[in-house]
């Protein structure tokens, strides 16, 4: 009879089992995704899960045992066969023969290579010798936010036997590698028979004969902890120590954000430009609101994954809730104190805690910052690892607020956590991470990005590394458009160009989503293709306000947006041949386009102080792909040229010096080349048309 859980999922599908048959890596891999679902059981990329099997040795063909254990780096959530590494557990526990202690750990990893089974292992983590002197089929290493709690806790060994009796083991804090998977063994070997290991400050250990039994043994254990805190809750009666700061509404809260955040994202980002995020959840709410704010966050999170995504500590803003931001300079200026301060602590901390052959001091900038009463933000080098560290701050709340109902919360010493921090090993995952893309830490935002020439060019976007906030104005394009990216890489929101509401909120939403812009693309446009006498001034009106107005607006907005970063950017505007290039019906397009030209030479006068370039990259003839050549002006423009709609392509690929017919990718790498290869050019125009002598610029 399937058991109910109140604090955990339970997702566990018997058919979906049943068709992995007998496949114990198989089921040890779908135990590893459905744990890794539930945030509240283990966050992105943390925990590790095993399991042991009966292979056949290639080389004596003798049956072995083989374990299975999730590869350095991986994510339970996401695991596969790809990222676990397979070993001769009997090898690995041979490596106790050569150990010399603690000093030894760093060398050991190394000899971990020496024990592979499987040739195409992901390189083993630090925590395989955890799960390899374990004696049980499948294990599960997880940081759930109860048991932290509990390992956190003063008192925690007392509390794990108040809880489970025992039952559980439990093994003080230590840092990951092989002395802590001895120190498992021994305590197993000192209580047989218990069904888990709480590690101090750390996590959890458990385990099981079958992948099932194994995730069953996991739920319970993490449910029996989360009633206990739940329990203690309700005896103290609130949380944090009550309310000192009331919320703003949810709207207000949003509002304030969306002004804060380019402010917050140009301090934070005076090393190493950071995309943001920003989360008002309930949990997080309660906390930052709270009296024992102060007291709670600079003594800094427990659990080694927390603090490695979120920095030793937050920064908390000294801003009212109501304060007035409307005044970027004078918001700076309160704001500028405390970053100081913040990196002056943070130096403080490396240059106390480092050793002799410490790896330089990373990025002294907040990761975590938080205002009471609005929200939590976080910045890192893109939206994935923003986003995983705010989620990771969440769970440190979580901890924290079980911890201070059991007893009280206790922390990691600064050198303990130093040396996770700045640990060798750590240091040499980040130098193995592959080059950043072109565009890794910027923002754009694209008008027309539904389709045709402005879908082409987000895509380029994304494909060079940039986060990329799309618009369109017709809301069911827009979201199939969304729908073709992964999660992180874009934001979408309905914008009409010609609204100046519309154009602020299009950029709040850039603000909320990754906490600013670096680059705005205006490419929303329509051409209608009539002679003087057939123009109406509904046509002239449109075309204007579409092509001229819009890209006037989105600038104005997008331009106040970069200077309150403080690190300029770069706005790009699709014009066209034709606004250079005189030719029959076509006063209104030609007009307008000529109008977005000029302006952009004007625009990049002006802004050229503050580091923004202005660029204009003109197409002409992309028919194929593009929206504007559906319907009447692809008729007005084959009836201009005597010519049928279908023969459009080859005619103007035919009329261009280079015969190549243009696309719309053509003209994404153009607008790449403006943002991405030419850093110090401004108020050009880039021709992306195979060669049209009658439009060169010069």
């Amino acid at each position: 009879m399937e058991k109910t859980f109140k604090y955990v999922d339970y997702l566990w599908e018997e058919k979906k089992a049943a068709d992995l048959g007998d496949d114990q890596v198989a089921l040890f891999l779908y135990r590893s995704n459905i744990l890794g679902a539930d945030l509240r059981i283990t966050n992105y990329g943390g925990g590790n899960t095993s399991c042991k099997t009966v292979e056949k040795d290639p080389l004596t063909n003798e049956d072995v045992e083989v374990m299975w254990v999730k590869g350095s780096g991986g994510d339970i959530g996401t695991l596969t066969r790809e990222g676990i590494a397979g070993l001769y557990t009997e090898r690995l526990r041979n490596l106790k023969n050569v150990y010399k202690g603690i000093e030894d750990e760093d060398r050991m990893v190394g000899l971990f290579n020496h024990c592979i089974y499987d040739l195409n292992s992901k390189a083993p983590s630090i925590d395989t010798p955890l799960h390899g002197l374990l004696p049980f089929k499948h294990i599960d290493h997880l940081h759930p936010d109860a048991l932290i709690a509990v390992a956190a806790a003063k008192d925690s060994e007392q509390v794990t036997k108040e809880i489970w009796g025992d039952t559980m083991g439990w093994v003080p804090w230590q840092r990951p590698g092989f002395d802590l998977g001895l120190q498992l063994e021994k305590c197993l070997e000192e209580n047989p028979g218990i069904r888990g290991i709480v590690l101090g400050s750390h996590g959890l250990f458990t385990w099981g004969d079958t992948s099932y039994e194994c995730y069953m043994n996991s739920l319970d254990v993490i449910e029996t902890a989360s009633e206990y805190i739940e329990n203690k809750v309700k005896e103290q009666g609130e949380v944090f120590g009550g309310k000192k700061t009331d919320s703003l509404p949810s709207s207000g809260r949003k509002e304030k954000a969306a002004e804060l955040l380019p402010l917050l994202r140009g301090l934070a980002s005076s090393e190493n430009r950071m995309i943001g995020h920003f989360t008002d959840s309930d949990t997080v709410l309660e906390y930052i609101n709270s009296n024992d704010l102060e007291r709670l966050a600079p003594m800094g999170t427990s659990c080694p994954d927390h603090f490695l995504r979120t920095k030793i500590q937050p920064l908390i803003l000294k801003l009212d809730p109501s304060e007035d931001l409307s005044d970027p300079e004078a918001v700076l200026k309160k704001l500028e104190p405390d970053f100081d301060q913040y990196r002056k602590e943070y130096k403080d901390y490396y240059e106390n805690c480092k050793h002799d052959n410490s790896p330089t001091m990373r990025d002294p900038n907040p990761v975590i910052i938080i205002y009471p009463g609005v929200g939590m933000f976080s910045f890192a080098k893109n939206k994935q690892t923003a986003r995983v560290a705010s989620e990771f701050y969440v769970n440190a709340i979580n901890v924290m607020r079980g911890a201070e109902a059991i007893t009280e919360y206790t922390s990691l010493p600064r050198q303990e956590a130093f040396d996770i921090e700045y640990w060798l090993l750590e240091e040499a995952k980040l130098q193995r991470m592959p080059a950043e893309q072109p565009l890794s830490r910027r923002v754009a935002i694209v008008t027309g990005a539904a389709g045709g020439i402005g879908k082409a060019i987000a895509d380029k976007m994304v494909a060079e590394g940039a986060n990329v906030v799309l618009t369109d104005i017709t809301k069911e394009s827009l979201e199939a458009a969304v729908k073709t990216y992964k999660k992180d890489q874009v934001s979408g929101v309905v914008c009409d160009v010609t609204d100046e509401a519309s154009i602020i909120a299009a950029y709040k939403e850039a603000n909320l989503a990754f906490g600013g812009v670096d680059i705005i693309v205006h490419s929303a446009g329509l051409a209608i293709s009539k002679s003087l006498e057939d123009t109406s001034m509904k046509d002239w009106n449109l075309l204007q306000d579409v092509l001229v107005k819009g890209q006037f607006l989105m600038a104005q907005h997008g331009a106040a947006v970069m200077k309150k970063q403080g690190f300029g950017g770069d706005i790009i505007n699709i014009a066209s041949k034709n606004g250079i290039a005189s030719g029959p019906n076509n006063v209104g397009y030609g007009t307008a386009k000529a109008a977005q030209q000029h302006m952009s030479r004007l625009l990049a006068a002006e802004l050229g102080g503050d580091k923004i370039k202005v660029n204009i990259v003109n197409p002409d003839g992309v028919i194929v792909g593009s929206k504007i050549w559906e319907g009447a002006w692809a008729e007005g423009r084959a009836k201009a040229h005597g010519i049928k709609v279908e023969d459009l392509p080859k005619h103007y690929a035919k009329r261009n010096l280079l015969q190549e017919i243009i696309l719309p990718e053509d003209v994404a790498n153009g607008v790449f080349a403006c943002i991405g290869v030419l850093d110090k050019s401004t108020g050009n125009t880039i021709n992306v048309d195979g060669g049209m002598a009658n439009a060169f610029v010069r």
